[in-house]
């Protein structure tokens, strides 16, 4: 039996505003099968501040969802706040 641990994870992204940016940004939880629980996008003049919050992430993909936002075209900045922890057998 192998055991996962599922974690609350927030993205905070910076970027160049631009029409295409909410589904880029997007894509790479797709890749992997996520859905957000939660996404606020505001324009804040030429940029846009996006929050994506995932309640229940396998803590071994957060790196590469992080990595993945930060290549996305326009993107300035990716922060990561992951918060509490749950151990689930698979």
């Amino acid at each position: 039996m192998c055991t996962s641990t599922l974690v609350t994870v927030r993205f905070s992204v910076l970027a160049e505003s631009s029409p295409g940016l909410l589904p880029r940004l997007l894509q790479p939880l797709a890749k992997r099968d996520l859905t957000a629980d939660a996404m606020t996008a505001r324009r804040e003049g030429d940029d846009m501040q996006v929050e994506l919050v995932l309640d229940a992430m396998p803590e071994e993909m957060v790196h590469l969802v992080a990595g993945n936002l930060g290549q996305v075209l326009g993107v300035m900045d990716v922060r990561v706040d992951a918060g509490s922890a749950l151990k689930m057998a698979a």
